[in-house]
Protein backbone atom coordinates (compact mmCIF):
# COMPACT_ATOMS: atom_id res chain seq x y z
CA UNK A 1 0.00 0.00 0.00
CA UNK A 2 1.17 3.26 -0.83
CA UNK A 3 0.09 6.16 1.39
CA UNK A 4 -1.68 8.70 0.11
CA UNK A 5 -2.56 11.03 3.85
CA UNK A 6 -0.60 10.84 6.53
CA UNK A 7 -2.42 7.72 9.27
CA UNK A 8 -1.03 10.21 12.08
CA UNK A 9 -2.73 13.15 11.35
CA UNK A 10 -5.05 12.81 8.22
CA UNK A 11 -2.87 15.54 6.26
CA UNK A 12 -1.66 14.78 2.32
CA UNK A 13 1.51 13.79 1.81
CA UNK A 14 4.11 15.36 -0.11
CA UNK A 15 7.18 12.86 -1.61
CA UNK A 16 11.18 13.61 -0.26
CA UNK A 17 13.92 11.42 -0.92
CA UNK A 18 14.82 8.41 1.05
CA UNK A 19 18.31 7.81 -0.68
CA UNK A 20 18.46 4.35 -1.88
CA UNK A 21 15.03 3.78 -1.27
CA UNK A 22 13.88 6.83 -3.92
CA UNK A 23 11.06 8.99 -3.07
CA UNK A 24 8.71 8.21 -0.44
CA UNK A 25 5.56 9.66 0.70
CA UNK A 26 6.77 11.67 3.42
CA UNK A 27 4.19 14.01 6.00
CA UNK A 28 5.69 17.78 6.44
CA UNK A 29 3.55 18.24 9.83
CA UNK A 30 4.73 15.28 11.30
CA UNK A 31 8.28 15.11 9.83
CA UNK A 32 7.75 11.51 9.31
CA UNK A 33 8.74 9.12 6.02
CA UNK A 34 5.50 6.47 5.25
CA UNK A 35 7.27 3.87 3.22
CA UNK A 36 5.20 1.37 1.40
CA UNK A 37 3.26 -1.31 3.51
CA UNK A 38 2.44 -5.46 2.53
CA UNK A 39 1.04 -8.16 4.28
CA UNK A 40 2.80 -10.57 5.42
CA UNK A 41 0.66 -14.39 5.09
CA UNK A 42 1.99 -18.18 5.50
CA UNK A 43 1.21 -20.77 3.67
CA UNK A 44 1.49 -24.22 4.89
CA UNK A 45 1.82 -27.71 3.12
CA UNK A 46 1.24 -30.28 5.77
CA UNK A 47 2.03 -33.63 5.29
CA UNK A 48 0.97 -36.90 7.43
CA UNK A 49 3.32 -40.38 7.85
CA UNK A 50 1.56 -41.70 5.01
CA UNK A 51 2.77 -39.35 2.69
CA UNK A 52 -0.28 -37.70 2.38
CA UNK A 53 -0.86 -33.56 2.11
CA UNK A 54 -3.69 -31.74 4.09
CA UNK A 55 -6.02 -29.77 1.19
CA UNK A 56 -8.99 -27.76 2.20
CA UNK A 57 -11.19 -25.27 0.93
CA UNK A 58 -12.53 -21.90 1.65
CA UNK A 59 -15.61 -20.06 0.61
CA UNK A 60 -13.94 -17.84 -1.84
CA UNK A 61 -12.45 -21.34 -4.41
CA UNK A 62 -14.36 -22.92 -6.45
CA UNK A 63 -15.90 -26.29 -5.62
CA UNK A 64 -14.04 -28.63 -7.29
CA UNK A 65 -10.78 -27.58 -5.79
CA UNK A 66 -8.13 -27.81 -2.76
CA UNK A 67 -5.39 -25.71 -1.40
CA UNK A 68 -2.82 -25.76 1.53
CA UNK A 69 -3.41 -23.59 4.64
CA UNK A 70 -2.51 -20.09 4.26
CA UNK A 71 -3.44 -17.06 6.42
CA UNK A 72 -2.38 -13.43 7.47
CA UNK A 73 0.45 -13.03 10.18
CA UNK A 74 -0.80 -10.97 13.49
CA UNK A 75 1.66 -8.08 14.71
CA UNK A 76 4.38 -9.56 17.04
CA UNK A 77 4.05 -12.91 15.66
CA UNK A 78 6.92 -14.61 13.91
CA UNK A 79 6.08 -16.35 10.57
CA UNK A 80 6.67 -19.97 12.39
CA UNK A 81 4.24 -19.07 15.21
CA UNK A 82 1.96 -17.96 12.64
CA UNK A 83 1.92 -21.24 10.34
CA UNK A 84 1.89 -23.71 13.87
CA UNK A 85 -1.62 -21.29 14.67
CA UNK A 86 -2.90 -21.41 11.02
CA UNK A 87 -3.08 -24.78 10.76
CA UNK A 88 -3.96 -25.52 14.49
CA UNK A 89 -7.08 -23.14 13.85
CA UNK A 90 -8.24 -24.31 10.09
CA UNK A 91 -7.55 -28.31 10.31
CA UNK A 92 -7.44 -28.58 14.22
CA UNK A 93 -3.58 -30.44 13.56
CA UNK A 94 -0.82 -29.75 15.88
CA UNK A 95 2.11 -28.87 13.01
CA UNK A 96 5.82 -30.16 14.28
CA UNK A 97 9.01 -28.44 13.29
CA UNK A 98 7.77 -26.12 10.87
CA UNK A 99 10.39 -26.01 7.68
CA UNK A 100 11.07 -22.61 5.95
CA UNK A 101 10.51 -22.96 2.27
CA UNK A 102 10.91 -19.48 0.52
CA UNK A 103 9.07 -16.61 0.16
CA UNK A 104 6.80 -15.65 -2.80
CA UNK A 105 5.11 -12.48 -3.66
CA UNK A 106 1.60 -11.62 -4.74
CA UNK A 107 2.13 -8.46 -6.65
CA UNK A 108 -1.75 -8.76 -7.47
CA UNK A 109 -2.62 -8.27 -3.65
CA UNK A 110 0.16 -6.87 -2.59
CA UNK A 111 1.26 -9.77 -0.09
CA UNK A 112 4.61 -11.32 0.83
CA UNK A 113 3.81 -14.74 1.68
CA UNK A 114 6.10 -17.28 3.90
CA UNK A 115 5.73 -20.68 3.03
CA UNK A 116 6.74 -23.56 5.02
CA UNK A 117 6.16 -27.42 5.20
CA UNK A 118 5.51 -29.31 7.92
CA UNK A 119 4.65 -32.97 9.79
CA UNK A 120 1.42 -33.34 11.43
CA UNK A 121 0.51 -36.99 12.74
CA UNK A 122 -2.26 -38.37 10.69
CA UNK A 123 -5.98 -37.50 12.99
CA UNK A 124 -9.47 -36.67 11.78
CA UNK A 125 -9.89 -32.70 11.14
CA UNK A 126 -11.51 -30.44 13.09
CA UNK A 127 -12.42 -27.68 10.93
CA UNK A 128 -12.47 -24.08 11.58
CA UNK A 129 -15.60 -21.82 10.33
CA UNK A 130 -13.53 -20.42 7.91
CA UNK A 131 -12.78 -23.99 6.13
CA UNK A 132 -15.74 -25.57 3.66
CA UNK A 133 -14.00 -28.69 3.49
CA UNK A 134 -10.76 -30.75 4.17
CA UNK A 135 -9.22 -34.17 3.29
CA UNK A 136 -5.71 -35.94 3.37
CA UNK A 137 -4.67 -36.89 -0.25
CA UNK A 138 -1.69 -38.59 -1.31
CA UNK A 139 1.23 -36.38 -2.55
CA UNK A 140 1.03 -38.43 -5.53
CA UNK A 141 -2.61 -37.27 -6.51
CA UNK A 142 -2.49 -33.88 -4.67
CA UNK A 143 -1.75 -31.69 -7.81
CA UNK A 144 -4.98 -32.45 -9.94
CA UNK A 145 -6.67 -31.26 -6.70
CA UNK A 146 -4.84 -28.18 -6.60
CA UNK A 147 -6.68 -25.02 -7.47
CA UNK A 148 -4.77 -23.83 -10.50
CA UNK A 149 -1.23 -22.23 -9.78
CA UNK A 150 0.40 -20.13 -12.25
CA UNK A 151 4.23 -20.48 -13.56
CA UNK A 152 6.41 -20.21 -10.67
CA UNK A 153 3.57 -19.75 -8.08
CA UNK A 154 3.43 -20.24 -4.62
CA UNK A 155 1.54 -23.65 -4.70
CA UNK A 156 3.73 -25.40 -7.52
CA UNK A 157 6.62 -24.24 -5.50
CA UNK A 158 5.84 -25.62 -2.24
CA UNK A 159 4.71 -28.98 -3.90
CA UNK A 160 7.66 -29.18 -5.50
CA UNK A 161 10.03 -28.38 -2.38
CA UNK A 162 8.12 -31.28 -0.81
CA UNK A 163 9.02 -33.92 -3.60
CA UNK A 164 12.76 -32.40 -3.14
CA UNK A 165 12.40 -32.86 0.80
CA UNK A 166 10.52 -36.80 0.13
CA UNK A 167 13.21 -37.71 -1.49
CA UNK A 168 15.95 -39.13 1.31
CA UNK A 169 13.04 -40.07 3.60
CA UNK A 170 12.11 -42.59 0.63
CA UNK A 171 15.93 -43.63 0.73
CA UNK A 172 15.47 -44.60 4.02
CA UNK A 173 12.81 -46.75 3.80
Amino acid sequence: MRYKYCPECGARLSEISAGDDGMVPYCEHCAKRWFDTFQSCVVVLTYNEYDEIALSSQWYLPDEYLSITTGYMKPGETAEEAAVREVREELGLALENPEYAGTYWLSEVDQLLHAFIGFAPKRDFVLSDEVTRAEWVSADEAPGKFFPDKPGGALSGIYQRYLDLRKPRENLS
